[in-house]
């Protein structure tokens, strides 16, 4: 909404827009105001909002069908800096925020997300955002699997994917029993300590008080040189690999926590600062939809040699760019500044964008 008034002039941004924005101005910032905050807060209009980026989604495993999918679910802050309606203070981020959370797949795509107030658990709602995803990729995959931090090790959650036979692995909070499980592995091993990391792995079967059957759980225990203690963590899982392989597939989640800094980082979704919260909950979803197009084009129409470019590389360095806009009697040209981007890896990108484009249907005989 600030730029909404500098924006409204901008020649791309009105050719982009089309219609009466293409030959006079764009929406004002009033008229912007209304259709976030009065418009797309209503709640069927923001339910569909919210289901908005795993149609996208679909679409795009159209064009490239998966096998399987790896669902990470994760929860972050958002601070705010005025009085949003259930914006509270969360002891665990020290600061008043929102507490949104996410499911991502393993392409970096925002499958799901929803905001919720400031104070409640890392995996409050749950069900909510993750069962939609759930239902929509049952018998369109082979696989389905998930991923999760100690703040998801909840009977709950185990219950839910072990009824739809999705393979999972969550990071466990240690315990004392868990401890007394692996003691023979937390012993100093004899000897002088070498210069590289020393890793063992256990495997047992654990039923917590709270949990109706046993489950399989992995301990890892590394020591570090120098390190006085070792480093422990435990995983449950159904999976049936070897305890490496189950350790090193939760590893990948990280990828999660990365993708997250990219939407505040890039696409600056932590700027919730709508006064209702029905408004900063639309604010999210629109975010979402633009780090999914940011992803989009990152996964599916970049050359080789900016494939590995973040969303802030690809803002900065292809979108946010001079150009010189020169309007015809037929066309527009678009005279875009050679500053990161040489001419042939636009011409490269457009390509890669026009063979996304859905084939004519072939003409009758």
């Amino acid at each position: 909404m600030n730029d909404a008034d500098r924006l409204r002039h901008d020649p791309a941004m009105r050719w982009i827009v089309g219609g009466k924005a293409a030959r006079d101005r764009a929406a004002s910032p009033s008229q912007m105001g209304r259709f976030e905050t009065q418009w797309l807060a209503a709640p069927a209009n923001l339910s569909a909002l919210s289901d908005l980026s795993g149609q996208w989604i679909d679409i795009v495993h159209g064009r490239r069908p998966p096998k399987g999918i790896v669902l990470d679910m994760d929860s972050s802050v958002s601070p705010t800096h005025g009085e949003q309606e259930d914006s509270v203070w969360n002891g665990h981020y020290a600061c008043t925020c929102y507490h949104p959370l996410f499911v991502f797949n393993q392409f970096g795509d925002l499958e799901r997300c929803t905001l919720r107030p400031g104070n409640v658990h890392s995996a409050d709602g749950w069900v909510s955002v993750l069962k939609p995803v759930i239902v929509r990729y049952q018998g369109k995959v082979l696989r389905i699997y998930f991923r999760a931090d100690a703040a998801f090790a909840m009977p709950g959650v185990y219950e839910c994917l072990e009824a739809e036979r999705i393979k999972y692995a969550i990071r466990l909070p240690a315990n004392q029993v868990l401890q007394n499980r692996i003691g023979y592995l937390l012993k100093r091993p004899v000897g002088r300590p070498p210069n590289e990391v020393r890793r063992y792995y256990a495997n047992f079967t654990y039923q917590a008080a709270s949990w109706t059957k046993p489950r399989r759980v992995i301990a890892k225990v590394e020591w570090h040189p120098g390190e006085l203690y070792p480093r422990v963590g435990f995983i449950v899982t159904n999976m049936s690999r070897p305890a490496e392989r189950v350790v090193a597939f939760y590893n990948k989640r990280g990828t999660c926590e990365q993708w997250i800094k990219e939407g505040k980082g890039a696409i600056k979704w932590t700027r919730l600062s709508c006064r209702t919260f029905a408004a900063n909950a639309v604010r999210l979803q629109l975010h979402a939809l633009a780090y999914n197009l940011g992803n989009f084009l990152r996964t599916l129409a970049t050359p080789e040699p900016i494939k590995d470019w973040s969303l802030t590389s690809l803002k900065e360095k292809l979108i946010k760019i001079g150009a010189k806009v020169v309007s015809h009697g037929r066309y527009v040209v678009f005279q875009m500044a050679e500053v990161a981007i040489p001419r042939q890896m636009f011409q490269e990108i457009l390509r890669l964008i026009a063979e996304l484009r859905p084939q004519p249907p072939p003409a009758p005989a």
